[in-house]
Formats: structure tokens, C-alpha cells, sequence
């Protein structure tokens, strides 16, 4: 196929931008990028005039098995957060919920024109649970790293049962998965009990994803350990990472780490602050993620625009405090554009397949046009109509190692009511087990008269 006419942002090293250039795809790669080039003929032609063409997105850190939750979270915090699904209702998720949350959220990130994503499943009490997962994935033609984790179960307990061995010799060794990590937390114990995961991990070959610098639960005394017992490595993906000190991030950039920033949800649920100011300060590699839609939205557009909000925010704040006045930003919308692309496939250990339009890495292409849109014209910034301006709306085609999943602004050969009413089930057997009034209660918090200082989630007892 060919995209005809277009302002392509190639996300390249150079980050070179092409006005009324063509992308040409053949099979699953892309062949040639510049103006007016000839096609095979029987191409597909896509006419891009008056759109943008980009990279498929890669969000490396979304709680895919929660989808069904959709909005339920809306006014938590991180502790009630904990509290619902780590204490009390998590335990009731069967694999066909698992399964159904992790198709539509599948179909909802290639909807808005994410084309690789980490399912960070932490919601995996079984390898039934995990093959329920799995199978979702493969049901969705995006690209999929299922990162597994377990909730219900420490994980050096989960890590070394021979169940779990035997689903990642059956599901991943050979699998139709792009991808494999382990996730798991470090609570700062000083047993570190967590380290007989990582061993597992060393012996699988596999890189670990953890939630580090979340501000009641992991600290810099976990990273310490990490540290300090040689499983800080390259390729280790450190989500969040807001509320840690310096001596933790020169460890991360120190190891060759990279940190995915969820910045929706630590502006909102408490983490701390968004830390791409420290990320930068230190020369910490960045990619971006959505973490749930239990709050949150599920598309990096919004990652993009509330990073810039977030980063920008604080510089102008600290300036003031000095009694001085910020004149020029130092985060670019190009720069979050690129952890929005190449800076996921650069966390994946996946750049050089995806992540940018270039010839010979795979055609993960993305088409954003909507000439219904108003908001659509005119594209004079590139890089700040899609960190600013677009929306899941203008996502017109979705290109996914050649092959097209959404075409003008409809997903393909998907059956949507079907995913639909999965969802519907999952909801149904959750709010018939736990009651409508402690269904109706979850969702809406109480506001106390006092001020809460005890936090009633801990990983340990």
C-alpha cells in the first residue's frame, strides 16, 4: 500500500519531517519514503493530503485486564485503588474477565492508533488466568508484550511455581506474543524477598517491569537493592518512578534503565509529582503509558498533552518561587511525541523494528485525518497538532506490520458488540458478587470530615 501525499513525521534519528511526502509499503515493511513515488501496481492507495503520518504509538505500561472497570475509579486515589483490587475485589476476576477486559482494552489501544503495547497483568492468579490473557492478545492484530504479574501472590511465589515455567515454555517461547517481561514490585524489605523473582527472570532471559517511586508503597530502599544485588540492568522499565531521590535515578540512568511516565495518573492518584524534570535533569531515557482506564484515558494523545502540562507546570512554579520568569520551554511537544513513539520501542528493546517510518523496520504507520474535523486545520506545527490538537477521533488508518486494522476512522473485521458483551458479563458477575451497595460504594468514595494519614495498603503484613 501507499500513503499518498502526506506530512509524514519519520520519528527518524534526525526527526525528519516530510510535507506532501508518500510512505510505500510492501509487505510488512515499509520500502521507500519521499514525494511522488511509483508504486507496484494493485497497490492500496491511502490519500494522506491534509493529515499526518506518524508511527504506530507504544504505551509501555497498561493495566489491560482492568478495562472493564472502565471510569469505576474516576475519584479514587491510589489507596482506594489498592484497597479495591489488591484487597478486596481483584480476587474475584475469572479468566473470562481477564480475557474480556484484555480485548476490548486491546481494541481500544489500536483504536486510537497505539500499535504495540505492554499489558502489564497483574491480575494473574492463575495460569488460567494467564492464558485467558493471552489468547484476548492474540485475537487483536496489534502488537502485545504481556508483562505477568500477580496480585494475589508475592512474587516469589508466583515466579517459581512450576505452572509458571510451564506457561512461559507454552505461551512464549515460540508464541505469537511480541514480547515477555515479568512484573513485580520491590517494597524496600531489607530480606528482599523479591530477589528470587529476579532470578527467575535471569534465567529466563527476560527483562523486568516494576512500579518504583510510588509514594506509600516503593521507595529508593527497593531500588537500593536492586541495586546493590546486581538486578538493575539494561532493559529494566521503571513505571512512574515519582517520588524518588537523586541517588535512585543516578542508579537507573547509571544501569541503562529507562522509565515509562503515566502522567495522568501521577498527577491524579498520588504517586508524586510527574517526574520527566527529573527524568531530563538526569538523562533517564522516557516512553509514556496510560496506565488504566479505571481513571484514566486510554490513548497517548492525552499522555502527550498532560506531559507537557505537567513538565512545563512545575518549571514555571519553581521559577516563581525564585521570583523569576520562565521565557522559553525547555520540553518541546517534539520531544514528547518521540517518547510516544521511538522512546517505547527504545524501552522494548525494539527499535530497530519499530517506533519510527523508516525503510526495512516494520509498517506500523498511522494516519491521523478527519476533514469533518475542524480542529484538523490547519497543521501548522506537526508535532503540536499531535500533542495538542489530536484525539482518537482523527485516528483515520491504522497500519500494523502491513496489514490495515483501521481504516477510515473503523477498526476492521472486528466483531465490537461481541467485546462488548464480554465486558457486559464481567460487570454483571462482579456487581452480583459483591453487592449493589458495596458496588455502589466503591465508586463512590466517601469525602471524610478529617484528614486520612494512615494508609491501610501495605505489599507485606
Amino acid at each position: 500500500m501507499i500513503f499518498r501525499n502526506g506530512l509524514v513525521l519519520t520519528m527518524d534519528d534526525s526527526h525528519t519531517v516530510l510535507e506532501n511526502a508518500d510512505v510505500l509499503v510492501v509487505g510488512d515493511k515499509i520500502a521507500e519514503i519521499g514525494p511522488n513515488l511509483t508504486a507496484p501496481e494493485g497497490d492500496e492507495e491511502i490519500d494522506a493530503s491534509g493529515g499526518i503520518v506518524m508511527p504506530g504509538m507504544v504505551d509501555t505500561h497498561r493495566h489491560l485486564w482492568q478495562t472493564a472497570m472502565r471510569g469505576y475509579g474516576a475519584d479514587w486515589t491510589l489507596t482506594q485503588y489498592f484497597v479495591w483490587y489488591y484487597l478486596e475485589s481483584g480476587k474475584h476476576f475469572r479468566p473470562e474477565d481477564i480475557y474480556a477486559g484484555n480485548l476490548l482494552g486491546a481494541l481500544e489501544a489500536l483504536d486510537s492508533g497505539v500499535t504495540t503495547t505492554v499489558d502489564w497483568s497483574h491480575g494473574l492468579q492463575s495460569t488460567d488466568h494467564a492464558d485467558a490473557a493471552v489468547d484476548a492478545l492474540e485475537a487483536v492484530p496489534g502488537r502485545f508484550v504481556l508483562a505477568y504479574g500477580n496480585i494475589q501472590q508475592g512474587p516469589w511465589e508466583w515466579s517459581t511455581a512450576p505452572e509458571f515455567q510451564d506457561f512461559h515454555r507454552r505461551r512464549v517461547d515460540g508464541g505469537k506474543l511480541a514480547g515477555f517481561q515479568m512484573a513485580f514490585d520491590v517494597t524496600g524489605d531489607p530480606a528482599f524477598p523479591e530477589k528470587a523473582a529476579f532470578e527467575v527472570a535471569r534465567e529466563l532471559g527476560v527483562t523486568v517491569t516494576t512500579h518504583a517511586g510510588v509514594w506509600g508503597a516503593t521507595n529508593d530502599d527497593g531500588i537500593r537493592l536492586m541495586h546493590d544485588s546486581g538486578f538493575m540492568t539494561p532493559g529494566n522499565v521503571y513505571v512512574h518512578a515519582a517520588s524518588l531521590s537523586s541517588d535512585s535515578y543516578h542508579r537507573i540512568a547509571a544501569s541503562g534503565g529507562s522509565v515509562s511516565v503515566s502522567t495522568e495518573s501521577e498527577q491524579s492518584a498520588g504517586q508524586g509529582y510527574p517526574p520527566t524534570w527529573q527524568l531530563r535533569r538526569h538523562g533517564i531515557p522516557v516512553s509514556l503509558s496510560m496506565d488504566t482506564s479505571v481513571w484514566w484515558s486510554g490513548d497517548l494523545f492525552s499522555a502527550m498533552r498532560t506531559t507537557l502540562g505537567a513538565d512545563r507546570s512545575r518549571e514555571h512554579l519553581e521559577a516563581h518561587g525564585r521570583q523569576e520568569t520562565v521565557t522559553h520551554h525547555h520540553l518541546r511537544a517534539e520531544q514528547v511525541v518521540d517518547w510516544g513513539t521511538r522512546g517505547g520501542a527504545k524501552a522494548l528493546g525494539m527499535d530497530s523494528s519499530i517506533g519510527s517510518l523508516t525503510p526495512g523496520r516494520q509498517a506500523d504507520v498511522v494516519l491521523l485525518k478527519n476533514d469533518a474535523s475542524p480542529a484538523m486545520f490547519p497543521l501548522l506545527h506537526p508535532y503540536g497538532q499531535v500533542a495538542f490538537q489530536a484525539q482518537r477521533g482523527d485516528v483515520h488508518t491504522v497500519v500494523v506490520g502491513g496489514r490495515v486494522v483501521k481504516r477510515d476512522g473503523k477498526l476492521v473485521d472486528v466483531d465490537l458488540a461481541a467485546a462488548r458483551a464480554k465486558v457486559g458479563a464481567t460487570i454483571d458477575h462482579l456487581r452480583s458478587t459483591l453487592g449493589d451497595q458495596a458496588w455502589e460504594q466503591g465508586m463512590n468514595p466517601d469525602i471524610p470530615e478529617a484528614r486520612i494519614l494512615h494508609n491501610p495498603y501495605q505489599y507485606t503484613k
